[in-house]
Order: C-alpha cells, then sequence, then structure tokens
C-alpha cells in the first residue's frame, strides 16, 4: 500500500469516514451560513375599557352571637339566622341566591385596661356570614332592611357587576386593538417606516372592577330608622389589554 493511500486511511478513520474498497474517503460536508435575514416589525400595546351600568348585586351580611359557652352561642346563632333568612325568602329572595361563605366559633375574650395580665375569657362568639346575590337592584335596599329587622347584626359589604360581562369586554377589545393601531401608526411615522400587515395579536381581559358600597361594622338596630335604607349602584368598568406585532412594510 502506498504511502499515500494509508494517509488516506489514516485520515478517514479520524474523520469517522466511511470506508469502502478502493474509494477515496469523502470530505466532511461544508457548513451553510445560518439565515441572517429577519423580519422588520413593530410590536406595540393597546389598553381599551368599555363601561356599563350594573344589573346584579352582592350582600355579605351575617349574624354574630355571643354566649357563656359555644354550643350555646350556636344555638342562638342558628335561629336568628334562620329567622333571617325565612324574612329574605318571604320577600321575594330565592333560596339558592344564598349561600354560607364562613362560618366560625372562636373564644370571647373581655379587654384588660390595664394591660397587666392575661385577658379573661368570658365566653364564646359565633358568626355566620352569608352571601346574597340580588337580581333586580331596585330590592338591594329593601332586601337589608329585611335582613336587619329580622336579626343580622353585620354588613360587610354591597358590591355590584354585570351579568353578560363578555358583551361589555368585546367592547373593551375593540376599544384596545383601535389604540395598539393608532400607537403603531404613531411609531412608524417617527421612525420614517409605513406601517404593514399585523402578524400577530394576543389580549389579556381584566376582570370586571367591583366597587364594594361599604357599609358600618355592625349594623344599627332596625328601630333606629323606618326610612328604607338607599344605595345607588356605581358604574362598572371592563378593561382589556392586547399586544400587536405589525410588519413593517418593505415598500418604505
Amino acid at each position: 500500500m502506498s504511502s499515500s493511500r494509508r494517509a488516506a486511511l489514516l485520515s478517514a478513520l479520524l474523520l469517522g469516514l466511511p470506508l469502502t474498497a478502493g474509494a477515496q474517503p469523502r470530505p466532511p460536508p461544508a457548513a451553510t451560513p445560518a439565515a441572517t435575514t429577519q423580519e422588520r416589525t413593530i410590536r406595540v400595546e393597546g389598553r381599551g375599557e368599555a363601561k356599563a351600568a350594573p344589573d346584579e348585586a352582592f350582600i355579605d351580611l351575617a349574624v354574630e352571637t355571643q354566649a357563656p359557652t359555644a354550643q350555646a352561642a350556636s344555638d342562638a346563632n342558628a335561629k336568628k339566622m334562620e329567622k333571617v333568612l325565612a324574612a329574605l325568602v318571604q320577600a321575594g329572595l330565592v333560596r339558592k341566591d344564598i349561600e354560607t361563605n364562613n362560618y366560625a366559633v372562636y373564644p370571647d375574650y373581655a379587654p384588660n385596661p390595664r394591660g397587666d395580665a392575661a385577658p379573661k375569657q368570658v365566653g364564646y362568639r359565633v358568626s355566620n356570614n352569608v352571601h346574597v346575590h340580588v337580581r333586580d337592584l331596585n330590592r338591594v335596599g329593601p332586601f337589608l332592611d329585611v335582613a336587619l329587622k329580622a336579626g343580622a347584626n353585620r354588613v360587610d359589604s354591597v358590591s355590584f357587576g354585570l351579568s353578560k360581562p363578555e358583551t361589555v369586554r368585546d367592547a373593551a377589545l375593540r376599544d384596545a386593538v383601535e389604540r395598539a393601531r393608532q400607537s403603531g401608526q404613531v411609531l412608524a411615522a417617527a421612525l420614517g417606516v409605513k406601517l404593514g400587515a399585523v402578524l400577530d395579536a394576543s389580549t389579556i381581559s381584566e376582570p370586571v372592577r367591583v366597587f364594594p358600597l361599604m357599609r358600618s361594622a355592625m349594623a344599627q338596630s332596625a328601630e333606629d330608622s323606618a326610612a328604607s335604607t338607599p344605595i345607588q349602584p356605581k358604574e362598572q368598568t371592563v378593561e382589556a389589554t392586547v399586544t400587536v406585532i405589525f410588519a413593517i412594510d418593505a415598500g418604505k
């Protein structure tokens, strides 16, 4: 075997190339350059919103009782809450629109004015919180009055919402897209280029803002006033955010 043949075989073995009888080793394939061209784009974000009058309300109210023992406090609470629920149903509220969202039993301590000793336990407190869904806003105030007269002694909040938020959300999305397009046009003009076609778009729909109408932590006695509780709902806002990627028109 000639010296040149031996050198070729050794080179093929080192490079891991297949060998065939009488064939010369093949050189490794040439590297192909990676594509360096990238489409020029403009990426913008638009934030839109739409407003609508609420058409439903939510009331969080509670019955809180205190007694020397946990069982006595629980029994008293159950009787009062059942009276509240029966009064609300009699006033026109549907049972399925009332749900318990918290029930707690905890020790009740007397405050120590001197602060030089541990507080003394004087009994137990029981709190039963219910979440009420009101579908007629004109009845929010009357339902509150009914609950208070029946024995509810805490109203935590009154909030408003939209039964079909998707309708308002569509309007918010359209507003967000229009704002994104305007931003893209302004940016393109400032850069001295022309805005092209939309290459990609994505969105994040924000939840409906809930505006709670806070009431005093402990409700007043129903005998304090014969007037109906006035409730003024607040306009709801739906927000949407879109991200749009435009191509830069190569014609300019």
